[in-house]
């Protein structure tokens, strides 16, 4: 268990809630969540694995977990979501917007109808458990909502235009909502990850020097997110060492960056991938 230094466990009596929950970071974080002391919720639109995951995660006696079915993009199932957190564990602490996809593919390549479902699992999926969250927060004059972004809400990545899109506005609306809510005493963070070894990022062609610099697992990510929950640190990088990269990169001039785009394996990491590793990822997006 993830203990302060007097012993006690960080996150001891708080009600955390996390969508997209049930595999890859949503998991992970649930999993250092409960090993932090916190009693978790995690929602998800798989029912079935978020049911068999929470029961996997609530194998310790001592875990509190509980697994619900979640459209993030359905504003009446993310309030009931929410209600029924509230009803099982007690008044939430934290809401983890985890929740998103990542088709790769030329934007000209895109079905308009995976645009519209980018956008409206991976930014209005955000929008909507914020809201939802900050009605909550405001009056009682605490809690935190941490939104999950990524790399690509810093820069732009071939292959990924609309996903990049979200990121962008997520890490643009975190910011602006973490002025707005500081002073009722609600915290908003936003996690910005490199490339996370998951399924939804599988296949990525880089150079294999490059991925040391940039890739985590998805434990990584979610012990940063325990960090920064209780803290007010509005944007955290995963790897710490992103920051630098990023800042660096955006000080080069327009035609240096293309180098560094290039040399890094930026410019072919989804316009190149691995086509049998994505299709496996697009097929469970397809339902197939």
């Amino acid at each position: 268990m993830t203990t302060t230094t007097d012993g006690a466990a960080v996150l001891a009596g708080m009600v955390v809630a996390i969508t997209g929950g049930a595999r890859g970071i949503g998991r992970a974080t649930a999993e250092a969540c409960l090993k932090a002391g916190a009693a978790v919720a995690i929602g998800d639109i798989d029912v079935e694995l978020v049911a068999k995951t929470a029961a996997e995660l609530g194998a310790d006696p001592e875990a509190r977990v509980i697994g619900l079915p979640l459209n993030v993009t359905d504003k009446a199932s993310f309030a009931g979501f929410l209600d029924a957190v509230e009803q099982e564990l007690g008044p939430l602490d934290v809401l983890v917007n985890n929740a998103g996809i990542m088709p790769t593919g030329l934007f000209a390549d895109e079905d308009p109808a995976m645009t519209e479902r980018i956008i409206d699992i991976n930014l209005w999926g955000v929008i909507h458990g914020s809201r939802l969250a900050t009605e909550r927060f405001v009056p009682r004059g605490t809690g935190q909502i941490i939104n999950i972004a990524s790399l690509a809400g810093t820069q732009g990545f071939p292959g990924l235009a609309t996903y990049c899109a979200t990121k962008h506005a997520v890490v643009g609306f975190s910011s602006a909502l973490h002025l707005e809510l500081k002073e009722h005493g609600v915290r908003v963070s936003v996690i910005l990850p490199g490339i996370v070894r998951t399924e939804l990022s599988a296949g990525a062609n880089m150079p294999g020097w490059a991925g040391p610099l940039s890739t985590v697992d998805p434990e990584d990510v979610a012990n940063a997110i325990v960090k920064a929950i209780s803290t007010d640190k509005p944007l955290v990088t995963v790897p710490r060492r992103l920051a630098a990269i990023i800042k660096s990169a955006q000080l080069l001039p327009y035609r240096a960056q293309l180098v560094v785009a290039k040399f890094t394996g930026a410019t072919t990491a989804y316009t190149q991938p691995d086509p049998e590793v994505r299709e496996i990822y697009h097929r469970r997006l397809r339902g197939e």
